[in-house]
């Protein structure tokens, strides 16, 4: 392991003692899980977990969050949220997601406190800079913590350090939340996030790792694959399975997207303007 990461990690802890107690908001993924093992680490029962539970994220994050806290021994309080009833949220402007970061980090300062904790911390680093990502306001302006973009860390050391320390989520696909599948402008409904969850989850049981399911328009699918794997999807057995079960999700139209699977690919419109 680089002793320079290393180095950072314990940077990292020492931020972490410095704030005395800290709520995490963990979704599960890469970077917050890594982030509440440290926090943990560091702070041990003044450290508090914090869930969002929605349509917007999938059941087997919540599911996977409840097992990783019950193991590592924290207290994890689940906050029941509806984006959906959020004004302005369901419209999906572009700055959709300052709304509903906005809306849950208070909720979330608001359990915090109720629970006598001193901090919020989320787990955005240095990497999600580089995107379109109106969330990260709404964070600055709740002035809710971001320790791994603080202290400097890439998604690449997350993994690194995830992997030294038994992490299962060292190489875990990274997934956006579900409202990210939807064209800005187009509304956001509860039938289409589950419509998109159930898609989802069928292409984690085929085998596939890092894909999404983009909605469009009238309920058609476009299928983000990695390139190495869109031509398995064209297997006649797979490729009908996936499309008959897609159509009974739902969907009107399956179709793929030939470039493949890039991060934030919903926002190439706005950089065509």
């Amino acid at each position: 392991m680089d002793k320079n990461i290393l180095e950072k990690y314990d940077k990292l802890k020492d931020y972490l003692r410095g704030l005395g107690s800290v709520a995490v908001a963990f979704s599960s993924g890469v970077d917050s899980t890594f982030l509440l093992y440290a926090a943990v680490d560091a702070l041990g029962e003044a450290a508090l977990a914090v869930t969002a539970v929605s349509y917007l994220f999938p059941v087997r994050e919540k599911n996977e969050s409840e097992d990783f806290c019950k193991k590592l021994g924290v207290k994890q309080i689940q906050l029941q949220v509806d984006e959906l009833s959020v004004e302005g949220f369901a419209a999906n402007p572009k700055d959709r997601c300052y709304i509903c970061k906005k809306d849950l980090f208070s909720k979330i300062i608001a359990v915090s406190k109720d629970n006598g904790v001193d901090y919020v911390v989320e787990g955005s680093n240095l990497d999600d800079e580089g995107d379109y990502r109106p969330g990260l306001k709404a964070i600055a302006e709740l002035q809710v913590k971001s320790p791994l973009r603080e202290i400097g860390f890439t998604k690449a050391e997350i993994r690194a350090l995830s992997k030294e320390f038994g992490l299962a989520t060292a190489d875990k696909p990274s997934f956006a939340c579900l409202a990210s599948r939807f064209p800005y402008g187009e509304t956001i409904s509860a039938d289409k996030l589950v419509m998109v969850d159930k898609g989802e989850q069928l292409l984690l049981d085929e085998g596939f790792r890092q894909f999404r399911v983009r909605i469009h328009g009238d309920n058609l699918a476009r299928i983000e694959l990695l390139p190495e794997d869109i031509n398995r999807m064209l297997d006649e057995e797979i490729r009908n399975r996936i499309y008959d079960n897609f159509k009974a999700f739902g969907f009107t139209y399956v179709s793929l997207d030939l470039k493949g699977y890039r991060m934030g690919s919903m926002n190439e419109v706005l950089k065509n303007k």
